[in-house]
């Protein structure tokens, strides 16, 4: 539990004020007497380098000396609507787009990593009945799963004017088409927004080695996505998270993109939204999504550690990240409904010299099996040439079997193929003059970090031509 020890005295003055504002607010704690505790003055000491400073304040193990106020209020979470506790880890994208969000409207939060205390993880698991889904937020004890910004904007009754200003390019989508579309337009002096409705780096931040883009024999995707973020911001570009974008309108050469937060407007539009991992569409599929079922390895495979996965499919991704699982996974079957993998042969060799992965091939997964506790057991996979059905068990699953374009807002304004990829010709101009289509969510895209960014300077001519007219 979250436990917080506050070491001082009944005499201390600081320690009075410090207790009042924890009553106060709400926050249970354990007052250690120095004067009577000879372990506690000797902790106290060693905390501030010998000095007997009170008081001294330990919230999880963390220390701090004489905290005003104010900082208790930052460590605690603690607000004028309430109390606020981000349950989450460091590799979460979506915990990121949280506290981002936190920070960016001066909310207080703790935030408690499910990675370093046991207990965070119970709690996170009995709130989401069973389920390892983070962030989970707790707002005076009522519990928030993954909300995004709208729900944490009208819980926390956040104000926030919405943006007048005029931009010469609203860029939908945070990945590496976006972020290249808003680094050459902002080199162009054209002032980009970007609206990303989870995180900036899209899929590319989700995968853990890239060793094909050029100039990095090898580099990690938060990594490469990060720093085409801080190349973007370093050139004057506008970015906002958690912003989902619900409509576009063309009112007298202006673009009206409407989002659930507000309003924003643009000279031109780049649609970059990239794709969505594709489900296997079998039974309890959906039931077991968060609980043991998983579309991204860098985000939950930290939950597996020293355990048993099943990672399904047969491409790149799957191999990729069934070799990623491998370093710290106990095992790693990998189930594929084909009799050969079509992965590239760079991957294929690897996976041959990897001794804790299993292989099943020629298997197509039938359902997703639970136990008598509703939570992941393993897959039933039929095999296509004797039809003879086995359960391949583990701790849980991970589906790498393609992806979906996320352009699903836009059916309506611009042209599509029947998959839902978004037409496009010349300088990535669309069927609609001013908006532009750049990445994954484009028809003939090559769903590469390298190709991406060739895309997002293509859109950034497109939006050139198109501003100087």
């Amino acid at each position: 539990m979250n436990t917080i020890k506050l070491y001082g005295s009944d005499w201390c003055i600081d320690c009075q004020r410090a207790k009042s504002y924890l009553q106060e607010n709400n926050i249970t704690y354990e007052f250690i007497d120095v004067d009577l505790d000879k372990e506690a003055t000797a902790k106290v000491e060693a905390i501030n380098n010998g000095k007997r400073i009170i008081p001294t304040i330990l919230i999880n193990d963390k220390s701090y000396t004489n905290p005003d106020n104010p900082t208790l209020a930052s460590a605690l979470g603690i607000n004028e609507e309430g109390t606020v506790q981000l349950f989450g880890a460091d590799w979460c994208p979506d915990c990121k787009r949280a506290k981002n969000f936190l920070d960016d409207n001066n909310v207080h939060y703790q935030f408690i990593d499910v990675d370093t205390y046991q207990w965070a993880t119970d709690a996170v698991e009995i709130i989401n009945k069973g389920k390892r889904i983070i962030p989970t937020i707790l707002i005076d004890n009522k519990p928030f799963t993954n909300p995004d910004n709208t729900v944490l904007r009208e819980v926390l009754k956040i104000d926030i004017e919405k943006e007048h200003k005029v931009f010469d390019t609203i860029i939908i989508g945070g990945g590496a088409a976006g972020l290249t579309t808003s680094i050459y337009a902002q080199r162009d002096r054209f002032d980009s927004l970007i609206l990303e409705r989870k995180n900036i780096g899209g899929n590319a931040y989700l995968t853990e080695k890239i060793e094909n883009y050029p100039g990095f024999t090898e580099i990690s995707g938060p990594k490469l996505m990060a720093r085409m973020e801080e190349q973007a911001l370093t050139y004057g570009a506008t970015i906002k998270t958690g912003e989902e974008v619900t409509s576009i309108e063309k009112k007298n050469e202006i673009f009206n993109v409407t989002t659930k937060g507000g309003m924003f407007f643009g000279k031109s539009v780049v649609l970059a939204t990239g794709s969505t991992y594709r489900k296997l569409g079998i039974k309890n599929e959906e039931e077991l999504i968060g609980s043991g079922i998983h579309f991204c390895a860098t985000c939950d495979g930290a939950f597996y550690r020293d355990k048993e996965v099943i990672v399904i499919g047969g491409g790149n991704s799957a191999l990729e990240e069934g070799i990623f699982l491998a370093g710290f996974c106990k095992t790693v079957k990998i189930v594929h409904r084909s009799e050969k993998f079509k992965a590239s042969e760079t991957y294929i060799e690897k996976l041959n010299t990897i001794g804790n992965i299993e292989v099943y091939l020629d298997k197509k997964p039938v359902e997703f099996i639970s136990n008598n506790n509703e939570l992941f057991e393993g897959i039933k996979v039929k095999d296509n040439t004797s039809g003879k059905e086995e359960i391949v068990t583990a701790d849980g699953a991970f589906v790498f079997i393609g992806l979906i374009p996320n352009t699903k807002s836009f059916e309506n304004l611009v042209e599509m193929n029947a998959q839902g990829f978004i037409n496009s010709h010349g300088l990535a101009e669309t069927s609609v003059q001013g908006i532009f289509a750049a990445g994954d969510c484009r028809e003939g895209a090559i769903a590469q970090v390298a190709a991406a960014t060739g895309e997002g300077v293509l859109a950034s001519y497109g939006i050139r031509n198109y501003l100087k007219q």
